[in-house]
């Protein structure tokens, strides 16, 4: 039985243990630690029982075998050390949740650990001075530093890039040359961006040392995007700086905090110069809300007979208005329907029955229009102005949109007999035209179809309310569902859509 206390058989179980834990726990970052902590002191215990200083460059044994073995275990001291202090840096570094980011210093710190154990056995085991060692091989470390020039300014520029912190994992970055996308990695050699048609760009890190670089996620993530435009001078720039505030205000993509801001940049006989300054949440929003914003001035121009910068005047007449003078009003009501895509499919009679029904209000900024829970008892097209939906619940108030001209609202109390999720402000003075039910029941009672075409709006409408409230999961209400209420509530016959 005393082979059961041979330290060797002891050594050799403990090694297995090793392989085994490397094995099996290799996605195990804080377990692996544990593994290889507990194999290092057990291993420490019995080869210093034994009278094994793996610092030392005595043997503790004249017996060849016992030599060799004890001299093995020596340099997997070492290497079990080394795997011990790697494994820990990879915990930290996973702690700190952002490895990805870190791979660069996690592989450099686990080299320095390595190349350290390696010099360690060659001192300890194999009783090699190592300056000796390091004084000879240094021709061919120069000739393998020429030969790796190009490799190692990548490796060094990417210290020098994780060092320095330009950007971080996640940041959106542009090049002078145009290249621009999300950093995904940076590794030995190069970073990995994630341009906006979702290709990967491989970009060495020496070449991102040299170039100046701009990151769109510092000193925050916000992005500011600025628009230049040019409207006629037919307004005073007071007048014209007023209406595009309006415009900022009725976005629903643009930060709120810092302001945006409206600044006249000219003024001639042809135009009045203006630029538009906002900031996004992040760069990868900047083309929606901008999208968002041009449409935005279009619509409230047009409302406000202020037409864009044209050579000839007579080629920018607006869209609700019927020539380039002034528009007449009795018309209004016709203009409004006419602009707007929810009615785009009506005949011309079908026009003049909702124009004809429609009731002109005005509301003054502040009032309330609607109230939250409430039945709508019409259908409100806004001509002029800007509404907010504000939903208050717990004592806590989230703004669900906002509304400009062209939109609509109380369309769920008069189509589907729902009550609003939210209360009705105008933000600023507000002119809305009333549609009743009756008119809208004709219209349908002849073009069945159109519960469809307006369930649709409606299920959109509701989408961008969930989405701009930070709402996820599936939605609550599709078109089909919606178009069958809108049909029950004007007891319509269903017609399916050829």
């Amino acid at each position: 039985m005393q082979f059961i206390f041979d330290p060797i058989l002891h050594i050799i179980a403990l090694i297995a243990g090793l392989i085994l834990v490397q094995l099996a726990l290799s996605s195990h970052g804080v377990l692996r630690f544990v593994g290889n902590l507990i194999f290092f002191l057990l291993l420490s215990a019995l080869l210093l029982m034994n009278g094994v200083e793996p610092y030392s460059t005595t043997q503790p044994s004249s017996d060849l075998w016992h030599r060799l073995f004890f001299g093995l275990a020596k340099a997997i001291w070492w290497l079990g050390g080394a795997m011990m202090l790697v494994s820990s840096v990879r915990l930290f570094l996973i702690f700190e949740h952002r490895p990805r980011e870190a791979r660069l210093a996690q592989d450099l710190l686990a080299g320095i650990i390595y190349v350290g154990a390696a010099l360690s056995v060659v001192a300890y085991v194999f009783s090699v001075p190592v300056g000796t060692l390091i004084a000879t091989s240094g021709v061919f470390a120069v000739i393998l530093g020429l030969a790796l020039q190009s490799t190692l300014s990548d490796v060094f520029s990417g210290i020098a890039l994780n060092l320095g912190r330009p950007y971080s994992v996640g940041d959106w970055i542009i090049l002078p040359d145009g290249v621009q996308g999300r950093v995904m990695e940076t590794n030995w050699r190069a970073t990995h961006l994630l341009n906006a048609t979702n290709d990967l760009v491989v970009i060495p890190n020496s070449m991102l040392a040299k170039t100046q670089l701009v990151n769109f996620n510092g000193p925050d993530e916000t992005h500011g995007v600025t628009i230049a435009i040019k409207l006629l001078p037919i307004r005073p720039p007071a007048a014209i700086e007023q209406l595009l505030g309006t415009v900022l205000l009725s976005s629903n993509r643009i930060l709120r905090n810092p302001a945006p801001l409206v600044a006249i940049k000219g003024l001639d006989s042809h135009g009045i110069d203006v630029e538009l300054s906002f900031r996004v949440h992040d760069a990868g929003q900047a083309a929606a809300a901008t999208n968002e914003i041009y449409d935005l001035i279009y619509r409230h121009t047009q409302a406000a007979d202020v037409p864009l910068s044209a050579a000839d005047l007579t080629l920018m007449r607006p869209v609700w208005q019927t020539s380039a003078s002034q528009p007449d009003p009795a018309k209004a009501p016709w203009r409004l329907l006419k602009a707007m895509t929810l009615f785009s499919t009506l005949t011309e009679e079908e026009f003049e029955i909702l124009a004809s029904s429609l009731v002109r209000r005005t509301y003054g900024k502040g009032t309330e229009i609607i109230t939250q829970g409430i039945k709508a008892p019409c259908l409100n097209l806004i001509h002029n102005g800007v509404v907010v939906v504000e939903r208050h619940e717990a004592g806590m108030t989230t703004e669900l949109n906002r509304l400009s001209p062209g939109d609509f609202f109380g369309e769920r109390g008069v189509l589907i007999g729902a009550e609003e999720p939210g209360t009705i402000r105008a933000l600023t003075f507000v002119v809305a035209y009333e549609v009743s039910a009756a008119p809208l029941a004709e219209i349908m009672r002849n073009r069945p179809a159109l519960a469809e075409e307006l369930g649709m709006t409606l299920a959109h409408r509701l989408e961008d309310e969930r989405h701009l409230a930070g709402l996820d999961g599936p939605r609550t209400e599709h078109p089909e569902s919606l178009a069958r209420r809108i049909r029950h509530l004007f007891q319509l016959q269903h017609h399916p859509v050829i």
